[in-house]
């Protein structure tokens, strides 16, 4: 890939998911996780269902192959009246790291949420998660807080 690529972000078409799923199982095997079939394709028909707040785009470069997935979620907040913005998910091809494709896509969705009236994006990322890292102090603020959780059984 060529240091000067173009980029375009665009939302992913339901006909992009046999480009997509390799590069959502990509970002499942570096968190080392592993969501069930059924996961992914409720996943991806959600992308495409309108009454549906989670949303899918891409990172296509100029020969028109998928570098990098992003996808994000409209929810409420009592913090605020517009609706907030969580980045869920990130990820470019190993080969596009560093060539300005993560960049691409996390300002993708800060234009997507400004559009939709949002007051904020915000995301997650493992500590371990150097490269990223270093990519996110650049674009955003690290606001301190450390994530608890608790799985459920259902």
């Amino acid at each position: 890939m060529s240091e000067r690529q173009d980029i375009d972000c665009l939302v992913l078409r339901p006909g992009d998911r046999a480009a997509w799923e390799p590069l959502f199982k990509g970002y499942q095997d570096f968190y080392r996780i592993s969501l069930d079939d059924t996961v992914v394709d409720t996943t991806w028909r959600r992308f495409h269902d309108p009454a549906e707040p989670v949303f899918a785009a891409g990172a296509f470069g100029d020969d028109g192959r998928l570098l990098g997935i992003v996808h994000y979620i409209f929810h409420r907040s009592t913090w605020m009246i517009g609706p907030t913005c969580y980045l869920q998910d990130l990820f470019t091809v190993p080969e596009a790291r560093g060539r300005g494709v993560g960049r691409r896509l996390i300002e993708f969705v800060y234009a997507r949420a400004a559009e939709a009236g949002a007051g904020r994006v915000y995301w997650l990322t493992h500590e371990s998660n150097a490269p990223g890292r270093m990519l996110y102090d650049r674009v955003a603020e690290n606001a301190g807080f450390i994530q608890y959780r608790k799985n459920l059984e259902n």
